[in-house]
C-alpha cells in the first residue's frame, strides 16, 4: 500500500482529461497564415540577449525589421561565398 493510498481515497477518482474539440487556433485550424509567410520556412538561431538587443535596436533605427536585416546578412554571406543570394531583404 503506498503512503498515499489515504489521500488518493480522499480524493476520489481523476476526472477523465478533456480534449477540446478544436485545439488548434481558428488561423491555423483553416490552414490560413500570414501571406508574408506562404511558401516560407524558419530559420532560426539562438544567439546572445546583446545581439538580440542590437538586432532590434538596429531595426529600429533604420525603420526596418530583425527580419529583413537578417535576409540582407544572409545574402551577403551567400555573396562572399560565390553563392547566388536569395533577395530576402
Amino acid at each position: 500500500m503506498s503512503r498515499f493510498s489515504g489521500l488518493k481515497a480522499q480524493l476520489g477518482p481523476k476526472p477523465a482529461p478533456t480534449v477540446a474539440a478544436d485545439p488548434l487556433p481558428p488561423a491555423a485550424a483553416n490552414g490560413s497564415r500570414a501571406k508574408a509567410r506562404e511558401g516560407k520556412k524558419a530559420v532560426v538561431g539562438y544567439f546572445s540577449e546583446e545581439l538580440s538587443r542590437a538586432m532590434r535596436m538596429l531595426a529600429l533605427e533604420e525603420g526596418s525589421s530583425v527580419q529583413a536585416l537578417l535576409g540582407e546578412a544572409i545574402d551577403l554571406l551567400m555573396r562572399d561565398r560565390g553563392k547566388h543570394p536569395f533577395g530576402e531583404e
